[in-house]
């Protein structure tokens, strides 16, 4: 088994929320790598943006995408990191495609204001969902159909899971690599990044 896992950058994005995903996929992949004998790279973790130019993330790191929205390998698990979404959510492009891409992939994903993004695409009406705690506000008011969860790290709505802010996108990632594999697999991750992994949502 392989999952291909697409992280989709842009300018303004944070940091944790994108990098955090990143680094426990990545990990899993390590862990899995030791355990399990003739394993392949289980995940395979690469970063999508709108064109490959370098991003400017929060905090003016520099950060060069692996791929272009128009030219990326399939991707099996999407994720929507949140930051300063405001750009993006005018962009009908990139709307139609996350909204093309989470039709093909087997779950989507986001991180903090990353639920903005997924609910301009419609992929969160009448759905439960989370964000962060200084940016719920906002969300009900612009999306009044999606049913808010405060105080989670995370919901899972089957296709669909959003994360609570910034470090939630840990447990939440945590918890997509213990649905996609098994508990172990994802306990010994946190474990290799010395994260203390809030197991329930």
């Amino acid at each position: 088994m392989n999952i291909n896992v697409g992280i989709f950058l842009y300018n303004e994005i944070e940091v944790l929320d994108f990098a955090g995903p990143f680094e426990v996929f990545s990990t899993a992949s390590r862990v899995n790598s030791r355990i399990s004998e003739n394993s392949k790279n289980l995940f395979n973790v690469f970063t999508v943006a709108e064109d490959q130019n370098p991003v400017i993330a929060r905090g003016g790191l520099r950060v060069i995408p692996d791929h272009s929205i128009s030219d990326h390998p399939e991707i099996n698990m999407l994720i929507i990191p949140g930051g300063i979404v405001t750009d993006e959510l005018e962009k009908d492009h990139i709307t139609s495609w996350i909204l093309n891409s989470s039709n093909v992939a087997e779950i989507t994903a986001s991180v903090c204001t990353g639920a903005f993004l997924l609910a301009k695409a419609g992929l969160l009406k009448s759905k439960r969902a989370t964000t962060h705690w200084e940016d719920m506000d906002d969300l009900i008011s612009m999306f009044p159909d999606i049913k808010i969860k405060k105080n989670v790290r995370w919901v899972d709505e089957g296709q669909i899971i959003t994360a609570a802010g910034i470090s939630a996108g840990i447990d939440m990632s945590l918890y997509l690599v213990s649905r996609m594999t098994d508990n172990k697999l994802a306990q010994l991750t946190a474990k290799q990044m010395e994260f203390d992994w809030t197991t329930d949502s």
